[in-house]
Parts: structure tokens; C-alpha cells; sequence
């Protein structure tokens, strides 16, 4: 009775004339909560009586609200992804080809959807075929996508590997392959081959052609296509349209690392083996520093700098090629950052590796010629903030000053807020208080939370008071005076009633919650006096703007009945 109940009125709320998004995600997720939780009744007591038509039903009505939905709202992307969750998870094949084919009629425009159903076809459904079609509808609507062509370059490779094994197993097998036809063009990935030619010839850029060599490096018969694209892609010859791309050089020394040793490594000694990683890891290096002679940019400096991080990161037992490896980075940190080349985001990594490597005098340094140059960025501050505060150094509160008066006031508040959470660990109550007098603006809530705790609750009214003079206003600002007010022995409805009206001046229109709020503790505190409610309620509805109204009716109705 009580399925029935709630089914009959979250189906009164879809048969309105104006309809709702909402009611039709409430009453599709009461569905599928129900669907759970048969499934989970049936696994624990082991009943599977008329399976099929309970929750045949249920799928199907389920299926049947996605589709009024995504006919209502056809441009919520979000509806159509969750239709396509929900038939992937109760696995509904033949309704979730329905679904790609009318999402992909109304939103062509996004590749990721292609991939995604191509992908399906492929893996799910095992039909190359119907993901090939896919693919090539795709590129008629998006013809110089990377993404497209590269999810279509992988997946030829991967039928033509699937097609490999099949073989492999009936020749295996011994059995006669006159039915099979087995295409040596296909076998040998000539279909990614002829995919990549198209894509070379419409799209720039040395970065698709990397990214297609990192997919065809994952198949072992790829060794001669491997050969065209880098040969396609200049990384033999810098004299080609590609050598000012810092990927091109990126590639060209990770390269180093993959070049095996020309001695055989089965005997050789731990020593041995460490020699040859630095010998290595020099030569990437030294093609590393040819690329920043060559192209001097940030971009080349990231790849460098990242390589060099990577390579430190990487554990090792032998304290000799981890302490190169430090030196190497911090090296290339300096010289990054003396060339004015080094970007902002590797100046926190910088840091880090400083303090932990004990250079506390060179990580103060670089925090303050980091804020020289990016004297805007509040991260920067907060960066430099934060190595003084752990450093316990004397010029935190100099430093806070200045990033003041630098940073734009409406990015401040990190720094307010990082500041009294310094000072109350370190400097007295009334410094601390001192603090959230000047940015009491920005900081109320915790300003009122701190004052709790450190003055009591008289101190706390007379702040609050105080601060209700100045706007801007939070709703946390109020709902926090109120909660000190609850956790008093001695509550008062009268004070609660001040702060709940204060709040409503401001939030009441926009808030239907605090509308609530209010209503609930006329009806539970002893104070309170329930005979209010109604007027509370005629307030509410004269304040609340658009669907506000009737979400706050459909609550206040479930609290009077005392289902919330």
C-alpha cells in the first residue's frame, strides 16, 4: 500500500500540464530504489517467484519515464547520460541502441558521444562493423577531430588484433580457415593506417601524431606504421615544420630512455645497471638542454622541469642517483627561474622539494621572487604564506600586510582566512581580535565561532549584534548564531525568533529551507507558540519566488502530516 501510494503521487506530478523536470528525476530514482531493493530482498531469502513480470514492469516504466523526459528536455545532456547508466547497468541492449541512436540524432555535435557508443558497439556488442559506421558518421559531422580519429585508429588496431588471435587459434587448432576471411591488409593494421593518413592530412600539429604513436606502441605488429608516423612527424629531422613544438623535443629525449643498453643485461651488476640508467637519463637531459637553447619557452621549461621531477620521484635504492637526480632538478628549477621562464604552477613544486630537501634560506628566497613576479596571484602569497608560517619565521604578519595591499580585495579572503588561523595559534585573544575587527566583513561566521569559544556567550551576542550593521550577510552567518543559541541550557524562543527573522530579511525569497527551519521550532521548542505557523506560512508564500513556492508547499504539507 504504501508502494502504491507513493507511486499514485509522483505519477499525479507528471500527468500536470506544466511539468517538471524534477518530478520526473524524483519518481525515475523512486524506480530504481525500488528495483535495488527487490534485487536485494530476493538475494537474501532466495525468492525469485515472478521475477520477470515485477521487474519487467518496473524497467519498463522506468524506460518509458527516461524517454518523456528526454522528449520534454532533449538538450539536458545529463537525462540522456543517466538513461544510457541505467540501461548499461540492468542490461537492456536492445533499448540502449535506441537510446545512442536518438541522443546522437539530437546532440551530434559532441564527440564524446560517438566514442561512447562506438565504444559500446565494439566492446559490448563485439561489432566492429556497427563501430566503424559510428566512427565514420562521426567524422562527417566532426571532420578534424584528434579524438575521433585517434578512438577510430585504436579501435581497427584492436579488431585487427582480435582478428590475429582468432587465427592464431585455429591454426592452433588445426582447422581449416577456407570460411574465415582473413584479410592480411586487415591483420596487419593497414585500416589504422589508411585512418591515420586521412587524420595526418587535416589536422596540425605535432601532438596528434604522438598521441597515435602511444596507441600503435601498444600492439606488436605495429613496428612499420610506428615508423611512418614518426618519420611523418619529424621526430628524425628537426628541419620540419614540428621542430619549435616543444612535444617534438619532449618525445625526442624520452626517446633516450627506451634505447636499451648495447651490452646484454642478464648478468649485469647492480652497479652496473645504475650506471647505465644515469648514462641514460644524461643523454635525455642533454637533448633537454638543446631544446630550451632551441626553443626557449615556458611550455619547453615544463617538459624539461616535469621529466626531471618524474625521474626524482621514481624510487631507487642506490643514495647516489637520487641525490644526481635531486641536484639535476633543482638545477634546472634555478635556471628556469633565472631566465624568467619557469611557470607559475612549478614554483609550489620548487618549494616543496626545497623544504624537504632542509634549504629553508633558498625556499624563502624563491617564495619572495615568486611574489615579485606574480604579485596578483593570491596562490603565489598563500605559497609564500605558508613556507613562513612553517618556517616560524618573524616577518609572517610583514609578509600578510603586503599581500593585502597587492592582491584584489575580492580574492583576499583565503589570506583572511589563513592569516587568524595563524594568529590564533600563535599571537594573543586580542591581536586575534584585532584581526577579524578589520575584515569583519568577509569573515563573520568565523569571526562569530571564534568569539564562542574565546569570550562565551554574552561576548557572542554583543558581536553578532554589532555585525548585523554591516552587510554583506551569509545565511551560514545566521544559521551559526542560531545553532550557539540551541546549545544553551537555558534557549530562548525569543532570541531564536530575532535571529530567525534577521535571516529571512535577507535570505527569504530565496531560501525555502529557512522557511522550514523556523516552522519546526515553533512546533518543538517549549517556547514556541504553533498558532504562528500559519502566518509563517502566508509570509512564505507571499516572499518565495517561482518553483521556491511549491517545493516549500510540498514540504510544509509532509511536516504537518509528520512524514519530514
Amino acid at each position: 500500500r504504501a508502494v502504491l501510494r507513493k507511486a499514485s503521487a509522483l505519477e499525479y506530478k507528471i500527468q500536470r500540464r506544466a511539468l517538471r523536470k524534477e518530478d520526473f528525476i524524483n519518481y525515475i530514482q523512486y524506480e530504481i530504489n525500488l528495483l535495488e531493493l527487490i534485487k536485494k530482498r530476493r538475494a537474501r531469502i532466495g525468492y525469485s517467484f515472478k521475477k520477470d513480470e515485477i521487474e519487467n514492469s518496473i524497467l519498463h516504466r522506468v524506460h518509458c519515464l527516461f524517454n518523456r523526459a528526454t522528449g520534454k528536455w532533449k538538450e539536458d545532456l545529463q537525462l540522456w547520460l543517466s538513461h544510457v547508466a541505467f540501461c548499461k547497468q540492468w542490461n537492456a541492449k536492445h533499448q540502449l541502441s535506441k537510446v545512442f541512436s536518438s541522443m546522437l540524432a539530437i546532440h551530434p555535435n559532441k564527440p564524446a558521444l560517438w566514442i561512447m557508443a562506438a565504444k559500446w558497439e565494439m566492446e559490448t556488442q563485439l561489432s566492429s562493423e556497427s563501430a566503424r559506421h559510428l566512427f565514420l558518421r562521426a567524422l562527417r559531422f566532426h571532420p578534424e577531430c584528434p579524438k575521433l580519429y585517434q578512438e577510430y585508429f585504436r579501435m581497427e588496431l584492436m579488431h585487427a588484433e582480435k582478428q590475429r588471435k582468432e587465427k592464431k587459434e585455429f591454426e592452433r587448432a588445426k582447422m581449416d580457415l577456407g570460411e574465415f576471411n582473413y584479410s592480411e591488409e586487415i591483420l596487419n593494421g593497414e585500416m589504422a593506417r589508411i585512418i591515420y593518413r586521412d587524420a595526418a592530412q587535416k589536422i596540425k600539429g605535432v601532438e596528434f601524431h604522438l598521441a597515435v604513436l602511444s596507441i600503435a606502441k601498444l600492439f606488436d605488429f605495429t613496428q612499420d606504421l610506428q615508423k611512418e608516423i614518426l618519420e611523418r612527424c619529424g621526430v628524425f629531422s628537426l628541419q620540419t615544420k614540428y621542430a619549435d613544438d616543444p612535444l617534438t623535443w619532449d618525445y625526442m629525449a624520452r626517446r633516450e630512455l627506451e634505447l636499451g643498453s648495447l651490452q646484454a643485461t642478464e648478468h649485469a651488476t647492480k652497479q652496473m645497471k645504475i650506471s647505465e640508467m644515469t648514462q641514460r637519463e644524461e643523454r635525455c637531459c642533454a637533448v633537454f638542454e638543446e631544446a630550451v637553447r632551441a626553443v626557449p619557452t615556458e611550455d619547453m621549461w615544463k617538459c624539461y622541469i616535469t621529466f626531471c621531477l618524474e625521474r626524482y620521484n621514481r624510487k631507487t635504492n642506490s643514495e647516489e642517483l637520487k641525490q644526481k637526480r635531486l641536484e639535476r632538478t633543482l638545477s634546472m628549477f634555478n635556471k628556469a627561474h633565472e631566465s624568467s621562464l619557469l611557470p607559475e604552477a612549478l614554483y609550489k613544486q620548487w618549494l616543496q622539494l626545497l623544504l624537504e630537501s632542509n634549504l629553508s634560506e633558498k625556499a624563502t628566497e624563491v617564495a619572495e621572487a615568486a611574489t615579485k613576479r606574480f604579485s596578483l596571484s593570491v596562490e603565489m602569497w598563500q605559497m609564500r604564506l605558508q613556507v613562513l608560517i612553517q618556517l616560524k619565521s618573524e616577518d609572517v604578519t610583514q609578509c600578510f600586510e603586503e599581500a593585502i595591499k597587492h592582491v584584489k580585495s575580492k580574492d583576499t579572503v583565503t589570506l583572511w582566512t589563513l592569516w587568524v588561523e595563524w594568529s590564533e595559534g600563535t599571537n594573543s585573544k586580542e591581536e586575534t581580535e584585532a584581526l577579524y575587527q578589520a575584515e569583519s566583513v568577509t569573515m563573520k561566521e568565523k569571526y562569530l565561532d571564534w568569539t564562542y569559544r574565546n569570550g562565551g556567550y554574552k561576548k557572542v551576542k554583543r558581536v553578532f549584534t554589532s555585525l548585523c550593521e554591516n552587510r554583506p550577510f551569509s545565511l551560514d552567518f545566521f544559521r551559526k548564531m542560531i545553532q550557539i543559541e540551541k546549545e544553551q541550557e537555558s534557549c530562548k524562543m525569543l532570541h531564536l525568533r530575532e535571529y530567525y527573522e534577521r535571516a529571512l530579511r535577507e535570505f527569504g525569497s530565496t531560501d525555502s529551507d529557512l522557511w522550514l527551519d523556523y516552522v519546526k521550532e515553533e512546533l518543538s521548542h517549549p517556547q514556541g507558540k504553533p498558532e504562528n505557523c500559519g502566518s509563517i506560512h502566508w509570509r512564505a508564500m507571499k516572499m518565495l519566488q517561482g518553483d521556491l513556492v511549491e517545493d516549500f508547499v510540498s514540504k510544509y504539507t509532509l511536516l504537518q502530516t509528520g512524514h519530514l
